[in-house]
């Protein structure tokens, strides 16, 4: 085991979230004092991180759940994917010229409706307690009075400034007199803070419906978008399963299509049939053996993943441990999978939150929400303060793939979020932000746990490697890893032919995950956050 930062693994004998900023776990930890369940709490957290990183997530993005009921054991996923808008047609893109979604700017940000807050309706009305006036009260004050940049945040503002500075109301917020924030330098953006606070008070209208909606589709429209407040009326978040699978006795829970979270389960049924923990722990065979398993995994995901509603996934099969005996009759352990046998196309670059809460009752939510990209589209619709996603530039234009634009659909999606099962008790709690690297870190992490023994901290401080494109125009999948990682696994992976890329340490690429895991015979809950981000876990 490496070196780690010293930061201890966080304990707590009743509740706990964990999150990317200190504050928004804060928030949630103060609704779970309140009386607040855990799915209260997690709204509390992510609101509140929407106002405190605004380069990671919006009220404007999406939103998918894993929901742990202690009472009847059960856990449920929630769909608070956003959904293409009717005019968002292949034909149309086409009438403007468009042989591909562009990744930035007013049309791809308004192909999708923001399908989060749709989705927190869902989740409060099954399991919430508090009302939701009270659950954004912390994301309301921040957005109002302001909150202190952090180092990470304005670096990325200063990083992505031609963007941020495109649309006045956006530039506004986030570039105050024209200049990028200091560390330390509040930022304010009074228009969430009513946008919040209309929706608390009014449910889903007020979002969905009247003054926020009808502002958003005029400010989009005006810039040549083509949501209308019939797409807003038409969004719905919906219940469902989630998919799982065994590994060495613990049950791996994940979202389902249309999110990339079967590709996490498949990765780990073809690693099961070799010894892990055996290896030295990341060696070039505990190294090249989980990149292999992420190349064949996200061949399958590139062919085969969009939105079950308008494609037929094999998912059972794709799951099966067959399946993955077939597959790994591929894996060489002296070579890397040439990149045309199994070529992946999508991309590292993506920002995201995830957020962990477990309640003093046992219940428990894994949570991802995200604008896609660093502020997702760079447009903040009119005055409502709302950041919008560009998730749609996710679908493809090719009308014979699965994942091809549709009006009503839901693109694939990277988010995903993970829970597990040991002995039939809850276990762990993890997810990460990072596009494409969301698998790949869920997959280190589950791995360092359940093999290698590491508690939840010393999994997330552990040096990591990412296999994938970080540009979209990037022609294949190099090897990027964490300049912790020794050099005599660098070179014998460069000899079994990986094109190599070296990190800094620390690398932010390299996703913020969060974590907490449950002992089972005393309860305990151990929380562990991302040194990467500006996170914390918090307990009581």
């Amino acid at each position: 085991m490496l070196e780690q930062t010293g930061r201890p693994v966080t304990m707590a004998p009743n509740a706990m979230v964990t999150s990317p900023h200190s504050l928004a776990s804060a928030s949630g930890v103060d609704v779970l004092r309140a009386g607040g369940s855990a799915v209260d709490a997690a709204m509390a957290t992510s609101a509140a991180l929407a106002v405190l990183y605004p380069h990671m997530t919006t009220i404007g993005g999406d939103a998918f759940w894993l929901i742990h009921d202690a009472k009847s054991g059960d856990i449920k996923y929630l769909n608070g994917g956003g959904r293409a808008v009717k005019a968002a047609t292949r034909d149309n893109m086409k009438d403007r010229g468009l042989d591909e979604i562009p990744f930035r700017g007013i049309v791809p940000a308004t192909i999708t409706v923001p399908g989060a807050l749709a989705s927190w309706v869902e989740a409060h009305a099954a399991y919430g307690k508090l009302p939701m006036t009270r659950i954004v009260e912390s994301a309301v004050g921040y957005a109002r009075d302001g909150f202190p940049a952090t180092k990470r945040v304005s670096d990325m503002i200063a990083q992505n400034k031609d963007l941020v500075s495109q649309v006045a109301e956006t530039a506004e917020i986030l570039l105050p007199g024209g200049d990028v924030p200091r560390p330390g330098d509040k930022i304010v953006n009074p228009n969430l803070a009513r946008t919040l606070e209309i929706f608390a008070e009014q449910g889903r209208d007020g979002f969905y419906a009247g003054e926020v909606a009808q502002e958003i589709v005029r400010a989009t429209q005006a810039l040549g978008g083509l949501v209308t407040m019939e797409d807003f009326a038409g969004q719905h978040a919906q219940w469902s399963d989630p998919i799982s699978t065994d590994y060495r006795g613990v049950t791996v829970f994940n979202t389902p299509p249309p999110t990339q979270g079967i590709t996490v389960l498949q990765m780990l049924n073809l690693l099961e049939r070799y010894d892990l923990s055996s290896m030295p722990f990341l060696g070039p065979d505990h190294v090249h053996l989980m990149v292999e398993a992420k190349q064949l995994a996200f061949h399958d995901r590139d062919l085969l993943i969009a939105d079950p509603d308008f494609a037929d996934i094999p998912v059972a099969r794709l799951l099966s441990k067959s399946y993955a005996e077939e597959r790994s009759a591929l894996i060489d352990m002296t070579s890397a999978i040439p990149w045309d046998q199994v070529p992946s196309y999508g991309s590292l670059d993506g920002d995201t939150v995830f957020m962990a809460v477990v309640d003093a009752e046992g219940n428990a939510v894994s949570l991802i929400q995200s604008l896609y990209s660093a502020f997702g589209s760079g447009v903040v619709a009119g005055n409502t303060g709302v950041m919008l996603q560009n998730r749609g530039s996710y679908f493809s234009l090719d009308p014979d793939h699965p994942n091809t634009l549709e009006p009503g659909k839901i693109p694939l999606h990277t988010l995903i979020a993970s829970m597990t099962k040991r002995d039939g008790k809850l276990w762990s709690l993890l997810g990460c932000q990072g596009a494409d690297g969301q698998p790949q870190v869920q997959l280190q992490l589950h791995v360092d746990m359940i093999d290698f023994g590491l508690d939840i901290q010393q999994a997330l401080e552990q040096p990591r490697f990412l296999s994938g494109r970080i540009g979209l125009t990037e022609p294949r999948d190099p090897l990027h890893v964490e300049g912790r990682i020794s050099e005599e696994t660098i070179s014998e992976l460069a000899a079994r032919g990986h094109k190599m890329n070296i990190w800094p340490a620390w690398q932010n690429r390299a996703g913020q995950a969060h974590g907490i895991v449950i002992d089972p015979e005393t309860g305990t809950l151990s929380g562990g956050s991302d040194p990467r981000s500006d996170g914390a876990a918090i307990g009581y």
